[in-house]
């Protein structure tokens, strides 16, 4: 009988299509051996796990002595690392989870520019998704509406909306929100 734990997840690392980071988190809690604790090493393992993956058609690989799972969408990679005994499914769940909940979050326009844009909003993902090892959901829609809950003291003043709106519009919006924040 294998080892039953909550740690199911060593990494999750997101690559661009020339195989440069631009998100990486490794866990090394709850695991016997710590393996890639430098960032040197780190970044030779991404550098070979690109290159097996690359031109490959499959979704799950063992490399390395660990079960990796992979997504690729437009210009990005999404790369899941858990032990090499851990249950596929369980692993594919929590990858297509935070996958999705990405998408959702970048309104469905997954690419480099815009995952960099909204990196504070996938790294907020990525911690609603796995922490420390352990994955803690891999519904999407959880995961992005987790992220994406504003505050009642939080100011939306995003580009789109001033675009949309009149300069009086937006002279009676930021004022109700003045009197609104002097009331609390």
């Amino acid at each position: 009988m294998s080892n039953l734990s909550l740690y199911t997840t060593r990494a999750m690392v997101i690559l661009d299509s020339d195989g440069q980071r631009l998100v990486a988190k490794y866990y090394t809690r709850g695991q016997t051996v710590q393996s890639y604790k430098t960032l040197k090493e780190q970044k030779a393992f991404e550098k070979d796990l690109f290159g097996k993956t690359r031109k490959s058609n499959s979704e799950v690989i063992l490399y390395d002595g660990q079960t990796i799972l992979f997504k690729y969408i437009n210009d990005v990679y999404f790369y899941l690392v858990g032990d090499p005994e851990e249950n596929e499914l369980l692993l594919g769940s929590v990858l297509n989870g935070f996958v999705e909940a990405v998408s959702i979050l970048l309104k469905h326009n997954v690419d480099k520019r815009s995952l960099l844009d909204n990196l504070d909003m996938v790294v907020l993902a990525l911690d609603e998704t796995i922490d420390d090892g352990i994955a803690l959901e891999s519904d999407p829609n959880v995961i992005a509406s987790h992220v994406s809950k504003r505050g009642t003291d939080t100011i939306d003043v995003s580009l789109s909306n001033l675009n949309e709106q009149t300069l009086m519009d937006a002279y009676k919006q930021a004022r109700e929100r003045f009197n609104l924040a002097l009331l609390r």
